[in-house]
């Protein structure tokens, strides 16, 4: 029996779909994208201690952005130019929206250039549980309202997240690459993942479904949810 229809399997309660950004909503890691151009050479040290697990992604991504030397209107324009949603995504928020099914990205990003993305390919709509920034004298400010006190390191906690829409009575899809996923892996009810994510699943077995891209979620959506919605 495949992961999808284990999920099948389980009560039907009404669907919601939350996705990572960096590297799986985005096809590229839009934050190194900022500071790779604005942040000098500073930020592959950074980038290298994170790595090696000496720095918290919260520390890391604090520490790259401080060295950041642009404006809002400037990272901004280079999201926009730069950056790429991932094919497939736009038709499953079109899907999501025709049948009433909940459809958020969660991420340790930064609100501005998830924005960014999302206002350029018309999805200003999304919902969003991200980072939230401010540009200030001081440089950039950043806020975790999605936090827990005891699950900080990642900035936001994405299972808080998930539990909120639990809570409110759905089936969570999460749909997810890296480090920051494992968590709350572990506790949706379907994952779809790739790279680091579908590593950890497989090693601790967790249910998951590989995926290329969007269209991989939508097929398996419309499994899920078909009994219950018209295609």
């Amino acid at each position: 029996m495949s992961p999808t229809e284990r999920a099948l399997a389980k009560p039907r309660l009404p669907l919601a779909i939350l996705c990572d950004f960096d590297d799986t909503t985005a096809v590229e890691n839009v934050a190194e994208i900022l500071v790779s151009r604005f942040g000098g050479d500073g930020w592959l040290d950074l980038r290298e201690q994170f790595r090696r697990g000496r720095l918290t992604l919260r520390q890391y991504q604090e520490a790259a952005f401080s060295l950041v030397k642009a404006g809002h209107a400037d990272m901004v324009e280079l999201v926009k130019e730069k950056a790429t949603l991932r094919p497939c995504f736009k038709e499953l928020h079109i899907y999501c929206r025709k049948h009433d099914i909940p459809l958020a990205v969660v991420s340790n990003g930064l609100d501005f250039y998830v924005q960014a993305l999302l206002e350029r390919e018309g999805l200003s709509g999304v919902s969003c549980y991200t980072v939230v920034t401010r540009l200030s004298s001081n440089g950039m400010e950043f806020a975790y309202p999605y936090a827990r006190e005891r699950c900080s390191d990642f900035g936001n906690c994405k299972c808080e997240v998930l539990e909120r829409y639990r809570s409110q009575g759905y089936r969570v899809l999460y749909v997810g690459d890296g480090r920051s996923d494992f968590c709350v892996a572990s506790a949706a009810d379907l994952v779809f993942a790739r790279s680091d994510l579908a590593r950890f699943c497989g090693a601790y077995g967790i249910d998951h479904v590989p995926f290329r891209d969007f269209g991989d979620v939508l097929t398996a959506v419309k499994k899920l949810a078909g009994e219950a919605l018209d295609d």
